[in-house]
Order: C-alpha cells, then sequence, then structure tokens
C-alpha cells in the first residue's frame, strides 16, 4: 500500500535542519505502518519502541538525559543504534508524556539522532499539562487513504498516471470509470485495514464490518481518554453530528443536542473530538479577502468527519444504495461528497479551510481556501448541476479571480468559473 506521505518523510530524513518529527494522525489511519515501512526502505537499521503497557519505558524517563535515553533505547530493542543510519520509532509516545518533553533534548543536544514519534489522541494528550517542545519538533499530518491513494491500492495505476498528468481529455474519455469507482470510495473510504481488505477480498459486508467495528473502537477510546465531565458531551455530538451534515443547512446547531444546549456548554467536548482528529471544524468567514482567517466567525461551524467511508457506515448506507444512487442516497449524498472533497484538500494541501456565507443567509459557499495571496471559492454539487447561484454572488462581490465549481460533470471552463470534475478535485492548485 503507498502513502504519498512517505515523501514527506524521505524529505524530512535529507533536511540539514531536521527535528525529532511528530506525526499526527487519528488512531487506525496507518501511522505505525508508515513509520515501519520508511524505516524499513530508507534505513540500515530500525529500532521501534512501543510505549503502550511498557513499564521499562515509564522509568526511563526520569530526566532528559539524551546519552542516558539512548543506551535505553538500545538495550530495549536490541538495536545498536548508529546516527545517520538508524530510524528510532517512539509509538504511542502519549502513554508516557515525559517522552513528548524529551523531544526538546534531542532537539538541542543530540539532533544527530533520526527520531520520529506517533500516538493515538496524541493532540488530546498534550492538552494535559505535559511541557510540551515548541519550536523542538517537526510535524507531518497524516490521514485516510486519498482517492489516489485509494486508486492505487485496487490496482488502477494507469488512471491515477492520467490525474498525476493532469491530462484532462484523457480524464474525460474515461470519466464514467471514475464517476463509478469514486462512488465506491464513498463507500469504503480510505482507512487502511478497510482498503486492505476490500483488496483481499472484495466483500462490500466485510468492509462494512471493519469500519463498524473502527467505529466502535472510536466509542471505547471516550471513556478512556475522556475527562468525565464531557464524556455525556462527547457522546451526544457524536450521535449527532452526521444528522446535521445530512441536512441542506449543514452549520453545527447546539439546539439539535437539546433545546437548552448553549456553546460553553459543549466547547470542551468539540474541541476534544477535533483534537482527537475524529473531526474536523469548518468555520465560517464573513469577508473573502486576505488574509482570511481575519474575518473568522468563530460562533458558526460544521462538523466533518475524518473519513468518508465511516461516515457512510455511520449513515448506515449500503453499496446499492450508493452505486445506484436511489431515494435514500439523495439525502445523504451532499454530506458525503463535501466529505470527500474536504478529506482530498486536507490530504493534499497545507491550507486552512473555511466556509462562506452572506449575512442574510441566502448565499453559501462550501469551503473557501487561501493559496498565497489568492482566494479560492469551492462549491460543491454531489452530481452535475453546474447551477451555481450562490458562487456567484461571492464572485461578483469580491470580485475573486479563480471560483471552482466541482462535480461529477467534466472539466469546463468559463469567463469567471472552472468546473472540475470531483475525481481530478486533487489537482486545483495545477488547473486554476
Amino acid at each position: 500500500m503507498y502513502r504519498k506521505a512517505i515523501e514527506k518523510l524521505i524529505e524530512w530524513k535529507e533536511d540539514a535542519d531536521r527535528k525529532p518529527l511528530i506525526l499526527n494522525g487519528a488512531r487506525q489511519v496507518g501511522k505505525t505502518w508508515l513509520l515501519q515501512e520508511f524505516g524499513n526502505k530508507y534505513y540500515s537499521k530500525t529500532a521501534y519502541i512501543n510505549m503502550d503497557g511498557n513499564p521499562r519505558m515509564s522509568k526511563l524517563f526520569y530526566d532528559f538525559d539524551t546519552d542516558r535515553l539512548i543506551q535505553g533505547f538500545k538495550a530495549e530493542t536490541g538495536i545498536d543504534i548508529e546516527p545517520e543510519n538508524t530510524l528510532i520509532i517512539l509509538d504511542e509516545i502519549q502513554e508516557i508524556p515525559e517522552a513528548i518533553t524529551s523531544l526538546k533534548y534531542f532537539c538541542e543536544n543530540a539532533r544527530e539522532y533520526h527520531i520520529v514519534v506517533a500516538g493515538s489522541l496524541l493532540g488530546v494528550s498534550t492538552h494535559k499539562g505535559v511541557s510540551f517542545p515548541v519550536g523542538k519538533v517537526n510535524f507531518l499530518n497524516l490521514y485516510p487513504l486519498n482517492f489516489e491513494e485509494y486508486l492505487l491500492a485496487i490496482g488502477k495505476d494507469s488512471l491515477v498516471e492520467l490525474i498525476e498528468k493532469n491530462d484532462i481529455n484523457m480524464i474525460k474519455v474515461f470519466s464514467d470509470k471514475y464517476k463509478t469507482l469514486l462512488k465506491e470510495y464513498y463507500y469504503i473510504g480510505g482507512m487502511p485495514e478497510v482498503v486492505e481488505s476490500y483488496v483481499n477480498h472484495k466483500d462490500y459486508n466485510r468492509v462494512r464490518k471493519i469500519q463498524n467495528e473502527i467505529l466502535l473502537a472510536y466509542e471505547k477510546d471516550f471513556s478512556k481518554h475522556v475527562p468525565e465531565k464531557d464524556l455525556p458531551k462527547v457522546i451526544q455530538i457524536w450521535n449527532n453530528f452526521n444528522i446535521q451534515l445530512a441536512r441542506e443547512n449543514k452549520k453545527f446547531i447546539y439546539g439539535a443536542l437539546k433545546p437548552s444546549a448553549r456553546a460553553s456548554e459543549y466547547e470542551n467536548a468539540i474541541n476534544w473530538l477535533v483534537d482527537s482528529g475524529l473531526m474536523y471544524k469548518i468555520n465560517r468567514v464573513t469577508t473573502c479577502k486576505i488574509p482570511l482567517d481575519g474575518y473568522i466567525d468563530y460562533n458558526a461551524f460544521k462538523l466533518y468527519f475524518l473519513d468518508v467511508g465511516l461516515l457512510s457506515a455511520k449513515n448506515n448506507l449500503n453499496i446499492q444504495t450508493i452505486l445506484e444512487g436511489n431515494r435514500v442516497f439523495i439525502e445523504y449524498k451532499g454530506s458525503l461528497t463535501e466529505q470527500y472533497v474536504l478529506g482530498e484538500i486536507k490530504s493534499n494541501y497545507d491550507v486552512p479551510i473555511n466556509y462562506w456565507s452572506n449575512d442574510a443567509g441566502q448565499a453559501e459557499v462550501d469551503f473557501v481556501i487561501q493559496c498565497k495571496n489568492e482566494i479560492i471559492p469551492i462549491e460543491v454539487k454531489a452530481e452535475e448541476n453546474l447551477q451555481s447561484k450562490s458562487l456567484k454572488v461571492l464572485a461578483e462581490k469580491y470580485k475573486t479571480k479563480y471560483n471552482v465549481r466541482t462535480s461529477m460533470s467534466d472539466y469546463k471552463e468559463n469567463d469567471w468559473i472552472t468546473n472540475i470534475p470531483l475525481y481530478n478535485i486533487i489537482n486545483i492548485k495545477k488547473i486554476i
């Protein structure tokens, strides 16, 4: 299974100013596999240590003497760790908070060692009084497999090659194949275990079973990691967010949780879900001008999930519903399509993502991103509908140079708007 993130890891390895690396990502997106694959392919030796339930490691970090710590890593792994040719992997590092603090000292005193760390819910654990090594670490985010990685996993290399070349004419020729595979991806998604199962068995029922097991594992994590006072609220949001996403107006409404709900009551619970990597919080911007972050309305936002396949599982959609597009699918296709587009942007571009609506609430554009000195609004259409009234309102008001609509229709460009097929949205920067 090929993951694009390995290219970023290679860049990190070759960077003369390399610092210890934190690989961020939700549980079960493949962090451990990726780091071990990276070590096996690009280093002579890999010293892998799992911190979870490891009493020796919990005793090791009583101070931050890097020479002593390296000796401890050698004793634990049996690997003769040498700078430059050994990758040190500290997995489940959130189980030993002092190990996170130690990265500062490896950066300052022993940068010759190549150290990468990963951990489920790492973002949450760093909020628990840990002395975090600010400015002393590099970061890399790992997401579920995007559509291109999924196509590679199922052996559609030639279709990926067309996307990578951005061969618009050839992509159009094979649009029927891309459309079918994209709908299939809406069901399967990009969780590595799920994709691997589908590759090996081609069994949609098995896919759904694994997805439901992943969802259940996340729910069990709640009772283990969420502060007791916030647990009921996290569960409420978990059981409700997909219903809100299915509505035409996808703005998160606290009153949908319970009639008397207030923002202050649920803020910590939402932050926990976002910090854990399970959900993405997309804020509204009131104005489409640079810098976008100067116009964020923090009181209005949408909550999306980490994976389109898990969202379809949470909505209990079967494969026939998605591929055939029956009446049940109509209710959810908008949320699945927006979830897909969000995932593609997040996995390929390191840019903040917001949405826009006017004050009257009569016009709304699904996503707005800032690339260098340009504001790019992106309107998402689940089918071949080419009406873009809200995007037109935005474009005329803010005189945006690039305006993108993404839909199942073929590539099309006119004087003010560019339509990019959903299955080629990965190339948005190349196209515009």
